[in-house]
């Protein structure tokens, strides 16, 4: 890997993971939108389907993500930049790791205490993580929601730093993740 860039395997890892993110997001606040009725039942039951699968494949592929930087690395921060951003950026990164690996997890869990296995792609049921109990699903449900808008919040700081950099620093943070980038 250039000591400069990402590899076009992190790189692809982290777009993709920001497009299902970001759907996670779409497809929860569309089924919200709808009345649950005769005519939407089934749409409803297709779209969270689609809302978990996104979040579990986010949760396989950071491990994947995780895996290669281990063993890959990343660039070294760019020159002159602030401790405070360095660190800031760090405690983000960090964060958002954490998030997208807990948050799948309290769904898979939420959706096993509320009596709803995940069967990820319509294909491969993945075992309940905990036994029916609707107390647990809705405390599990209201976690999932906030920390749901914690990752939300943090993925914006992310690309505002990220835009900030590239359009007021005009350095090369934002362009080592693009393919496109020099």
């Amino acid at each position: 890997m250039s000591r400069d860039r990402y590899d076009p395997l992190q790189m692809s890892l982290h777009w993709l993971m920001a497009l299902l993110i970001f759907s996670a997001f779409g497809l929860i606040w569309y089924f919200n939108s709808l009345e649950l009725g005769p005519q939407t039942f089934k749409l409803k039951f297709q779209i969270i389907a689609w809302h978990k699968w996104a979040g579990i494949s986010v949760m396989f592929l950071l491990i994947l993500r995780l895996a290669w930087r281990l063993g890959r690395g990343a660039p070294a921060p760019l020159p002159n930049q602030p401790a405070w951003q360095l660190k800031a950026a760090a405690s983000i990164h960090h964060l958002l790791y954490l998030l997208m690996f807990a948050l799948p997890c309290i769904g898979w869990l939420m959706s096993s205490a509320k009596g709803y296995s995940v069967v990820l792609f319509g294909e491969w049921p993945l075992p309940d993580l905990v036994g029916k109990n609707a107390e647990l699903g809705e405390t599990l449900a209201t976690i999932h929601y906030y920390l749901g808008y914690t990752l939300l919040a943090l993925v914006v700081l992310h690309a505002a730093a990220a835009i900030k950099h590239h359009l007021i620093d005009r350095d090369a943070t934002l362009s080592r993740m693009l393919p496109w980038g020099r």
